[in-house]
């Protein structure tokens, strides 16, 4: 499977913040923001990534990231020259995705949870032993603001309305999406929704309605953070931060990520640990590397 991270829009809501960078470049406590759902295509064992964004901001991703052999990945590039919706990507990137399932989280998303890792491998699973697709549900309080799933009695997704204004539950889709290799030809044939947009809910709608999309609820014990907003922001520092704190693991840890798949060595983390050992993000790798750590957070 190969993994596609959205890092485009032009992040108006977070004016002046965003004027002159990337709202996925901001910082997120001790990391950019990109760090975050890079980790969970990782964490789901996806080593080929493709980084869609803005012309201006393509080049600064280059400059952070690289080619991704730092963190055991292979990092590709691809620009959306205007934000005309998420199932886009599937577009600009059908040369990238070729004849491979696909799994696409939004750039300004973050998951966390015990367990988070185990459910990953299975959406995997699920797209490239040809069982269609898999989103994850999130219970929200605003839910005229998302991608709303309407459920039977039995548990089983029965409906995907975007933005309703009588919402038919309180659980919505969140940023990341697990699909077979329909998922190209599907999106070139979705029509613009009424503001123009190729709509990700179209999109998910269409596997719906052929049973092959795969709900699966993120519920106690699982954080979801969508960080556009300046509140969200610090909503989500504060919660990495206590999490980091209490728990003592990092979360969106590349390196880390990296080196316990077995993707990096030792002496290559030890080559961030000396340009980082003065603060506390390379000492945390050392003590990644001294063992002092169980894999267990995610």
């Amino acid at each position: 499977m190969k993994g596609i991270i959205l890092a485009g829009g032009s992040g108006t809501r977070l004016y002046p913040l965003t004027m002159v960078t990337s709202k996925q470049l901001l910082p997120i406590y001790d990391k950019p923001m990109i760090y975050y759902p890079m980790s969970v295509l990782m964490n789901a064992g996806i080593r080929e990534i493709l980084i869609i964004s803005t012309p201006q901001d393509t080049p600064r991703f280059k400059e952070l990231l690289g080619d991704g052999h730092q963190f055991g990945v292979q990092l590709s590039y691809a620009v959306q020259p205007s934000p005309d919706g998420l199932a886009q990507a599937f577009i600009i990137g059908a040369d990238f995705i070729g004849d491979d399932t696909v799994a696409m989280v939004l750039g300004d998303n973050i998951f966390a949870g015990h367990g988070l890792k185990k459910r990953l491998k299975a959406a995997v699973k699920n797209a490239e032993s040809g069982k269609g697709a898999t989103v994850f549900g999130y219970y929200v309080d605003d839910p005229e603001r998302f991608g709303i799933v309407e459920f039977n009695h039995e548990g089983k997704a029965i409906s995907i309305e975007e933005k309703p204004e009588c919402p038919k539950s309180n659980y919505c889709v969140t940023g990341l999406y697990f699909y077979d290799n329909q998922v190209v030809e599907y999106a070139r044939d979705l029509k613009p929704s009424a503001r123009g947009e190729l709509e990700i809910t179209d999109l998910n709608r269409v596997y719906l309605e052929s049973e092959k999309l795969n709900v699966e609820l993120l519920g106690q014990g699982f954080t979801w953070l969508d960080t556009g907003t300046h509140e969200s922001l610090v909503d989500a520092t504060n919660f990495v931060k206590t999490m980091e704190s209490h728990q003592h693991r990092k979360i969106g840890c590349l390196e880390e990520i990296a080196y316990l798949n077995g993707w990096i060595s030792k002496e290559e983390v030890l080559k961030v640990y000396e340009i980082l050992k003065k603060n506390q993000y390379g000492q945390y790798l050392k003590d990644v590397l001294d063992g002092k750590y169980q894999d267990g957070l995610y």
